[in-house]
């Protein structure tokens, strides 16, 4: 007779034993992104290798199989067992059989290459030199293919079930290069459509686009802190700091780090990407606290995570009952630089559509296309239909053919994002499925709460916070990405909640 409390019991302390490990490793990271000395990057590889190999060495515990084959959790769950235990075997045995593959050697390897890699690519950025890089991408693209590999992927170019899809099936459970191809294609289509007869017309208005006059960085971070703090985020639970790249990091239940960077010349970048990265932070800090310290205590997928910070950033914080409440503070923060600007002409300047270089900064209609871009530009280096060598210039001529301009430098082109040093290829598409994830729940939640606008016009977010609360964020990885949107919604994945949004919204903003 198996004892099931007591082996449940062992396998949560191997698995809490095991979150703990990661993350101590994702202090480090923080720190390294934050304020690590720039001597101090080899040392911290070295950290991180031994940290992150610990962590792995916990997960595949020769007592961890043990315990699983106990349980039976590869067949029916035990009779009885609770939900939140059977959804936890189940995640807890995913994570166990991806790790069991990759050996301790080879985990402390890619952790020391990450952190290499990470810190070249913030020099090579900053001295627009892709040369210096390209070797540490060299070596992140082959540790990633050589970990799908070993995962059991097949590296044969254009093949079903190619090394990029065991890529993609971390960041989105289920989604496979061509999945997500039959959903891309339309949009990218309509889109650009989109782009090209906006683009047609004047620009609603050019007033934050690196606008001369400067706005004081130490003004804009204290808006930003006052904003998302009346947004709901919970500054004795989390923190906002600088980076490079801003980011979201899950120190802890109680410990969500955010970061975002500002520029004198454009205060909108700071300001959206606080917004975003605020986005991550509640569906973080929205987790049941039953999932604590466990396996199933994050985001369900990337999808459905950056389907939060695009809600948040976009839809609600460039929409106009969101500003109905916030301009006159903003105003405030910013005169002179704001004296005259009426209303309707700050709305219209704040959703101005231009094609961007950087994909932070794009609009909404845009965003998207960099997202595809960058789609096809991974798939063909793991196709190995192109090299790292020749990448700035595949990255020009896509940048050119979708958005009709092109970059001037490798800085604001292929070394503007950090996601490749870090080594997480297959995570740009979760991007453009967030958009298309956080219009499908928007439809469901303005039906289930139709007074949505007046509730953002007296900046009140509770009913929305509870909203997503209830069915997103408490579950984590509990329902998989199309469970939880079907169990939802009642659909499946589509760009139409998307396309309609962004149809009627810019239709009407440039009269066309």
């Amino acid at each position: 007779m198996t004892d099931k409390n007591g082996a449940l019991l062992k396998l949560h302390t191997l698995d809490r034993e095991r979150m703990y490990l990661e993350r101590a490793a994702a202090v480090l990271r923080w720190d390294q992104e934050t304020c690590l000395p720039p001597k101090g990057v080899e040392d911290r590889a070295e950290q991180l290798a031994l940290v992150e190999g610990l962590a792995h060495e916990r997960l595949v515990d020769p007592e961890a199989g043990r315990l699983l084959e106990e349980l039976e959790s590869h067949g029916e769950a035990l009779p009885g067992l609770p939900a939140l235990e059977r959804d936890f075997l189940r995640v807890f045995r995913r994570d166990y059989h991806r790790a069991l593959k990759l050996s301790p050697e080879f985990v402390r390897e890619c952790a020391r290459a990450e952190g290499l890699s990470q810190a070249a690519w913030v020099d090579a950025r900053k001295n627009n030199d892709f040369a210096a890089f390209a070797p540490h991408l060299e070596k992140m693209i082959d540790l990633a293919r050589k970990k799908s590999e070993y995962w059991g992927w097949t590296a044969a170019p254009g093949a079903p079930g190619s090394a990029y899809d065991g890529l993609l099936d971390v960041y989105e459970p289920g989604l496979g290069a061509a999945d997500i191809a039959a959903v891309f294609l339309p949009l990218g289509k309509k889109l650009s459509a989109l782009l090209a007869k906006i683009t047609a017309k004047a620009a609603a208005s050019g007033f934050f686009s690196k606008d001369p006059r400067r706005w004081d960085v130490q003004k804009q971070d204290a808006f930003c802190r006052e904003l998302l703090g009346t947004l709901g985020f919970d500054f004795t639970r989390g923190r906002l700091d600088l980076s490079a790249h801003p980011f979201t990091t899950t120190l802890g239940f109680n410990d969500v780090r955010i970061t975002t960077r500002y520029a004198a010349e454009e205060p909108l970048s700071g300001l959206f990407s606080v917004i975003h990265e605020g986005g991550h932070g509640f569906y973080e800090l929205g987790l049941d606290p039953a999932l604590r310290s466990s396996c199933l205590a994050e985001g369900t997928s990337m999808g459905i995570h950056e389907s939060q910070s695009r809600l948040w950033e976009n839809v609600i914080g460039r929409s106009r009952a969101f500003w109905e409440g916030w301009f006159s503070r903003f105003t405030e923060y910013f005169l002179p630089q704001m004296e005259g600007l009426d209303f309707d002409s700050f709305y219209r300047a704040m959703n101005a559509v231009s094609p961007s270089l950087i994909r932070v900064e794009a609009d909404e209609v845009s965003y998207s296309l960099h997202i595809i871009l960058r789609f096809e530009l991974e798939q063909r280096l793991f196709q190995k239909t192109l090299r790292v060598q020749e990448l700035p210039g595949a990255w020009n001529k896509a940048m050119e053919e979708y958005l009709g301009i092109k970059p001037a430098s490798d800085t604001e082109g292929v070394l503007q994002d950090v996601h490749w040093s870090m080594g997480a290829f297959g995570y740009f598409p979760s991007y453009a499925l967030g958009n298309l994830y956080g219009l499908q729940f928007w439809e469901k939640l303005r039906e289930c709460l139709p007074d949505t606008d007046a509730a953002l016009a007296r900046r009140d977010y509770t009913a929305i916070h509870d909203w997503l609360g209830k069915n997103i964020y408490r579950w984590g990885r509990r329902l998989e990405p199309r469970r939880l949107l079907a169990d939802l919604t009642g659909k499946q994945l589509s760009a139409e909640p998307f396309l309609r949004y962004i149809e009627k919204k810019y239709t009407e903003l440039y009269e066309l």
